[in-house]
């Protein structure tokens, strides 16, 4: 077994159990999380039928580099990451908002631009850009974090004024954006891209405010390649991308955007085998680092055990 599709583990002091789109997440004591990141894979809202090997241990092993590099600027809620695929945390008191901050006009925000609107969650932007220009300066676009359904835009005004975060605790959030967004735009920089948008969210224990999840892994972010971008950006092409776009192509191409009736199309070994390389590119590509394979044993049981190991620890 090379992939990690779903999880059925049963903890010493296990105290909950939940399944997400791509992660399975353990209490434990209900005082810590472990999360398992799984190699399932989504697109439009869906899950898709094949797990894709070594998708899981790519975003865990990013996210843990990045999370890392940033602790000097706010405490993460990490603890220990004692697999490849496994994370294991404090449990946190999530904010019920993301911080979506952009340096670029892509994406959503270049969607509802090309529809005449110049305001983004209250957030005016000039006149005269077109998509993936730079920005004058990122804009914080923040959303509701939804436990059913889609994401909504919000604008910090509505946030405050509906008390769904303190004014002083989001002026936290924003400043540690702000400098998170800093620090990844350099790391970027440093291989060859341009860190485009990405989102953060962010927990607390008492007083303290912890950054949580992932954070500028490919699944949370839109990076763009350096070279090239002016030259591209002057002549109307597309940017050269580095992100997950590639799989919502492939998907598109085959007739599915996740619609009512549409069928997904079917991930042949070599489709599997393909996506699968493209997340160790983008490993390598965002990181510096290579990708290193775990030597060949069955997954499932390699994760269970790490985790039991991290347990008797804490």
């Amino acid at each position: 077994m090379d992939a990690i599709k779903e999880t059925h583990y049963n903890f010493t002091g296990q105290t909950n159990y939940y399944k997400g789109k791509v992660r399975d997440v353990y209490t434990i004591q209900d005082k810590y999380l472990a999360m398992v990141v799984t190699d399932r894979i989504s697109a439009f809202d869906v899950v898709l039928p094949e797990p894709i090997p070594f998708k899981g241990q790519v975003l865990n092993q990013i996210a843990a580099k990045f999370l890392q590099a940033t602790v000097d600027i706010v405490p993460n809620w990490v603890l220990s990451v004692p697999d490849p695929s496994v994370t294991i945390g404090r449990i946190c008191e999530p904010f019920k908002v993301e911080m979506v901050i952009r340096g670029y006009l892509a994406g959503h925000a270049a969607r509802e631009y090309a529809l005449g609107k110049r305001q983004v969650c209250g957030v005016t932007l000039p006149e005269g850009l077109k998509e993936n220009d730079k920005l004058p300066e990122p804009i914080i676009t923040p959303t509701t974090k939804a436990s059913v359904g889609h994401d909504e835009d919000i604008s910090r005004e509505d946030i405050l004024a509906k008390g769904i975060v303190s004014e002083a605790d989001y002026v936290q959030l924003e400043n540690y954006t702000r400098q998170l967004f800093e620090r990844g735009t350099e790391i970027a920089a440093a291989q060859g891209l341009i860190l485009v948008d990405t989102k953060y969210e962010f927990g607390k224990v008492g007083d303290t405010i912890y950054l949580i999840d992932e954070i500028h892994t490919p699944d949370s972010s839109r990076y763009f390649y350096s070279g090239g971008y002016t030259e591209r950006q002057a002549s109307g092409e597309a940017q050269k991308q580095l992100s997950k776009e590639f799989v919502r192509r492939w998907l598109i191409e085959n007739g599915f955007q996740g619609k009512d009736g549409q069928t997904i199309p079917v991930m042949t070994p070599e489709i599997v085998a393909s996506i699968s390389a493209r997340y160790i590119e983008l490993y390598e590509q965002i990181t510096g680092e290579a990708f290193v394979k775990p030597a060949a044993q069955d997954v499932v049981v390699r994760v269970q055990n790490a985790i039991n190991n991290a347990i008797a620890a804490l």
